[in-house]
């Protein structure tokens, strides 16, 4: 949502966002499709050797540089760029990874005139599994040059979004990022942002012409969370689910219908 949102791939799409309420401020309306975004997620990066693990990371950027090979064609990119450009593969070694979001940023800058935004999902799902397997120091020196050189000592970038589930340490792969704003669930900074609202739920209820009794109901059922100082956060999983079948289950971890249960 955030990459369509601000992504110049989503340019004029204003139908994706009209009736929301990002919509009705006219400074969210100006920004919308005006930024070259580059997304990445680790959250597939589940591997149980070092070798695997960077293997994947490397590959996931490739296959993000590939989407921009169509630059070179432009006379603002020279012979070197294209060198470092083909560079980037699977097995590139360590120091050309660890520019290579660095790089794209430049070159989008330098394509768009317009500083890039960086979205990188779950961050941290191959730190857990290297902290598991055995190899967390190998992979921290990786990746923290890999996030140095693209979140701290990057002149082509505007914003940048990290998520995860573990909580942020300065230490280790964080050690040399000291420009982050840590937002955790005790934080009262986008509190609301994490979940549907009451008022929210019950206004999609509303449009959906569900009786004013079963509100209720959905609050008993669905009505979990507590962010910061908010109370009253539903799981948005939950609800879409709920509005989508009008049958309260328990959507958020369900039970296989396979699953065999016994009592010794």
């Amino acid at each position: 949502m955030v990459e369509c949102f601000f992504s110049n791939k989503y340019e004029g799409r204003a139908d994706l966002f009209e009736g929301l309420d990002v919509w009705k401020d006219e400074g969210f309306r100006k920004l919308q499709g005006t930024y070259p975004v580059i997304f990445l997620s680790f959250a597939g990066v589940k591997q149980v050797t070092y070798e695997k693990t960077r293997g994947l990371i490397n590959e996931l950027i490739t296959k993000l540089f590939i989407q921009y090979e169509w630059l070179f064609k432009d006379e603002r990119f020279t012979k070197k760029d294209r060198e470092f450009y083909d560079q980037v593969s699977r097995n590139m070694d360590d120091v050309v990874a660890s520019m290579s979001l660095n790089m794209l940023c430049e070159w989008l800058h330098r394509y768009y005139g317009k500083k890039v935004i960086v979205l990188l999902d779950e961050y941290d799902t191959p730190m857990q599994e290297a902290y598991i397997n055995g190899f967390w120091d190998e992979l921290v020196a990786y990746t923290g040059a890999l996030f140095n050189n693209t979140f701290k000592t990057n002149p082509s970038l505007e914003r940048a979004v990290m998520t995860g589930i573990t909580r942020v340490s300065k230490e280790s792969i964080f050690s040399d990022l000291n420009n982050l704003t840590v937002v955790t669930t005790t934080s009262d900074e986008y509190a609301k942002c994490f979940g549907f609202t009451e008022e929210e739920v019950f206004a999609a209820m509303d449009e959906q012409e569900i009786p004013e009794g079963e509100k209720k109901n959905v609050k008993a059922w669905y009505d979990g969370f507590t962010f910061g100082n908010v109370t009253d956060i539903y799981n948005p999983w939950s609800v879409t689910s709920y509005l989508s079948k009008k049958k309260y289950d328990t959507y958020w971890a369900r039970i296989p219908a396979e699953t065999v249960w016994s009592a010794n």
